[in-house]
């Protein structure tokens, strides 16, 4: 798969997923035995199917939630994507309780691309700086 079509993919999940929240649509995108490296995800047991249960559990929890992606590169199989996420939270999160308030957070998303499906991602984003603006530091 060229560069180009991997950012299309990558672009793609993101929109299903996190603009139009099409879930089922955005995990089509991921291989079944797809691996997230993410600080804030340290007990994340690999494969399609727990993205699926840490997304559920996200979305629930946030509401108004969108994304924008602000920047995009790749080459080869990677894929890097700066990206703006925001929402209200409105049911307690792991270490974050609800106290009805919104953010707005940046963040990089590194994704593998292979076999025309997401493989394996880093994500980096201002988790402290979200938790400030949630009132929970």
């Amino acid at each position: 798969m060229a560069a180009m079509d991997n950012k299309e993919l990558v672009r793609s999940c993101f929109q299903k997923g996190c603009v139009e929240h099409d879930m089922d649509a955005a995990f089509e995108l991921l291989s079944e035995d797809y691996i997230l490296h993410d600080p804030t995800v340290p007990d994340f047991s690999g494969g399609r199917e727990s993205v699926k249960a840490m997304c559920k559990s996200f979305h629930e929890a946030i509401r108004d939630s969108t994304c924008t992606i602000e920047d995009q590169v790749a080459e080869g199989d990677r894929v890097v994507t700066r990206w703006t996420f925001s929402g209200c939270q409105t049911k307690d999160l792991p270490d974050i309780p609800s106290k009805g308030k919104c953010f707005n957070v940046d963040g990089i998303t590194i994704s593998r691309v292979a076999d025309g499906k997401i493989a394996e991602e880093w994500v980096s984003m201002d988790a402290q700086g979200m938790k400030q603006q949630l009132g929970s530091v």
